[in-house]
């Protein structure tokens, strides 16, 4: 969402895309990487990276046959940056009076351009140089440090340009860079010896053409600025993006630094350049996820519903259609993962497509029966369907590997992944001791997707007019919801096990995947008191949100991946489900604790952080390896806020549910150009007594949310 007004938010935004000095920038399936200076230094993970693919792996500007000096970097776009650096002080002088202004902008290639201003009234003579490397490694090889360092590239020269052509792969790759100055005759430098008058600017302009071939035969080059797809998709999406004002610090530039960054990562499919989906996150997960894309359209509703319909059909047309050990694909699946590059999937088995995933396919029927509430209906909804039931089959003959009632996991070879919940590191899973659970596993978050998924689909099938769809749905809701309370409940603990390890022994860790289980609704009324209580209580809250494992736990660890750090989606669906069961204080604590860490982190929430107590650390400490932007972290403040409205939109029952529950920091507050079925509404909180909704499409009306527990 963006600011509203004057277009000045109320705090500056984020600098750059990224911390440690490294900037990052994002362009659909592009982003490069590089140093603070905007030089791409050789031998790390820095480098233009174009569909899974490392194309430039050093770029390195010389004046005089030194380095820029860094100065700042101001970030345009989140595909565009400049950095601003200055040379050092010329022959006979104290200060440096040469300013290098580069700005850089990445789409399916790259652009660069270069001004540098002689501050002076002498003119200045120099020489700038650009070093370009290649190396067109996958980003796996990248990740895991495992480049070929002599992969065979050969280079062809045409005056003022260098091609880089690796031939020996599978798919024959060509990488052109474009400039001007003197002929380029040998190696991949180019040189200018330039006269800058005082006073004076000099520029000179570099471009970046990708051709990644899968059958050896290149696709013609484009010539043009490869930037161009990326400023149109953002304008589009900046026009469509809803605006909001609030006096609360930080809230205004927290919510437009989400927009802008959920425009930043969406991507398209070639075969489907209408449709849009959105990759899981920067630097390496700029690829389509089922899990996290299906999560982050999800909750980015209240600012798009089409991302939601394209995640949605692009998912069902990668739906798995056979048993296939190595990728884990089985019929009715919803994919993992989905790789461009020559490693191929996760499993690093040559598929592009992996599928060891245990909820993405209940979050795929979640999802269609929550645009339907949004205004899905006639020809796309029933496309849809088909989809829909071939996921819950998965549900009821793959998924539930046993025939307990309950959907579990356990990798079909040594090449998946061993945990295929949300909480996917090897040591996500363990009890209260600290002992790794043993596959296989039913994860109780997963209980509550397939359970929110069965009341879904009964929904669906009422407002297609199929009865008995509906009652076996719902039937087989409820019967998971008993069951689920039987088996998962601690008694003694007074909340749900994580999960039922392969010996149908309770994993009794306290740990945030209870939060989920309400959001989804499969906590009995009677029980959520003390789920909640647990949630907030003292060995799960760190003053900037919940953390992923309790601090008394045996694995607890502040700085671990999933054993006690604090991951922003996290907090939204516990703050969901919190409100979901009129625990309206805890979820205001939950959302404002997250906001407050947002605003630590200059507006944009990164993957996770560490899970340090905020009396011990008064801002939330990051995770060095986290990813920003991240497409779920994205949607968070999205997510929350419509959480505190109590947004509930049924328009197939010609309803809307509108009933703010926002703390009096946020008030007043307006929302305006927020699409639901063709209008744009507009939402006005003056007080806690006091909100209005205008725009409304004329069949709807507002009503207070009813009780959906």
């Amino acid at each position: 969402m963006t600011s509203a007004g004057n277009g000045v938010s109320d705090e500056a935004p984020p600098r750059v895309s990224g911390d440690g000095g490294t900037t990052t920038l994002v362009a659909g399936t592009s982003f490069c990487l590089s140093a603070g200076g905007g030089d791409v230094a050789p031998g790390g993970v820095q480098g233009l990276y174009v569909d899974d693919t490392r194309v430039v792996s050093a770029w390195r500007l010389l004046v005089d046959g030194s380095p820029v000096e860094p100065l700042d970097v101001l970030e345009c776009e989140r595909f565009r940056a400049k950095f601003v650096g200055r040379t050092p002080a010329r022959t006979g002088r104290a200060d440096a009076t040469l300013l290098v202004e580069r700005t850089r902008s990445v789409g399916e290639g790259m652009v660069e351009e270069v001004r540098i201003r002689n501050l002076a009234a002498e003119a200045a003579g120099l020489t700038v140089e650009l070093q370009v490397e290649a190396d067109f490694a996958d980003l796996f090889e990248v990740k895991e440090s495992r480049v070929d360092t002599r992969p065979r590239i050969t280079l062809e020269h045409d005056e003022h340009a260098v091609s880089f052509v690796l031939a020996s792969c599978p798919h024959r790759s060509r990488m052109r860079v474009v400039g001007d100055g003197e002929p380029v005759t040998a190696g991949s430098t180019f040189r200018h010896t330039v006269v800058v008058p005082g006073r004076s600017t000099w520029t000179t302009r570099w471009t970046v053409t990708v051709a990644l071939g899968p059958h050896g035969t290149l696709p013609a080059l484009d010539e043009t600025s490869p930037e161009d797809e990326a400023a149109r998709r953002m304008a589009r999406w900046r026009l469509s993006a809803p605006s909001a004002e609030s006096p609360r610090p930080g809230l205004e530039t927290t919510l437009h630094t989400s927009s802008e960054d959920l425009g930043a990562l969406q991507i398209a499919d070639p075969a489907h350049p209408d449709r849009r989906v959105v990759a899981a996150g920067a630097p390496w997960f700029m690829a389509l996820f089922g899990r996290d894309s299906l999560l982050t359209s999800l909750m980015a509703l209240p600012i798009d519903q089409e991302l939601a319909l394209g995640t949605l059909q692009t998912l069902a047309d990668l739906q798995g259609r056979r048993v296939e050990p190595l990728t884990e694909e089985e019929p009715g699946r919803i994919v993992h993962e989905v790789r461009c590059g020559r490693e191929g999937s996760v499993g690093r088995v040559g598929s592009s497509a992996y599928y060891g995933t245990v909820d993405a396919t209940p979050l795929f029927v979640v999802l269609l029966g929550e645009l339907h509430r949004w205004g899905l209906a006639g020809t796309e909804l029933r496309e849809l369907l088909p989809a829909a039931d071939r996921a819950m089959a998965w549900v009821q003959h793959y998924g539930d590997r046993d025939g307990d009632g309950f959907v579990e996991y356990r990798r079909a070879s040594d090449r998946g992944l061993v945990n295929q919940g949300w909480k996917d590191s090897f040591d996500g899973v363990s009890t209260a001791s600290g002992r790794i659970a043993e596959p296989p596993i039913a994860l109780a978050e997963v209980q509550g997707y397939v359970y929110a998924a069965h009341c879904a689909r009964a929904e669906l099938a009422a407002a297609v007019d199929d009865p008995a769809t509906a009652v076996d749905h719902q039937q087989r809701a409820e019967a998971l919801r008993e069951r689920f309370d039987e088996q998962f409940w601690l008694p003694d603990r007074g909340w749900y096990a994580m999960a039922l390890d392969g010996e149908k022994s309770p994993v009794d860790a306290l740990t945030s995947n209870i939060g989920h289980c309400l959001w989804s609704g499969i906590v009995p009324p009677e029980r959520a008191g003390e789920v909640a209580r647990h949630l907030v209580g003292e060995t799960m809250w760190t003053g900037f949100g919940v953390r992923t494992l309790a601090s008394d736990m045996g694995a607890y660890n502040p700085m671990g991946y999933h054993t006690g750090s604090v991951w922003p989606h996290d907090n939204a669906l516990v703050a969901a489900g919190l409100m979901r069961y009129g625990f309206v204080s805890e979820a205001q604590q939950v959302a404002l604790g997250i906001l407050d860490a947002a605003r630590a982190f200059g507006g944009r929430l990164p993957e996770l952080f560490c899970g340090f107590d905020r009396g011990e650390f008064p801002a939330p400490v990051p995770y060095p390896t986290s990813c920003s932007p991240q497409a779920w972290a994205a949607a968070t403040p999205v997510s929350l806020l419509r959480t505190l409205l109590r947004f509930h939109p049924d328009l197939g029952n010609g309803r809307l549910g509108f009933h703010p529950a926002l703390p009096e920091t946020m008030v007043p507050l307006r929302v305006g150009n927020l699409a639901l079925a063709g209008s744009r509404l507009a939402l006005e909180v003056v007080d806690a007594d006091r909100w209005d909704v205008h725009g409304l499409p004329p069949h709807v009306a507002p009503t207070p949310p009813p009780g959906r527990a």
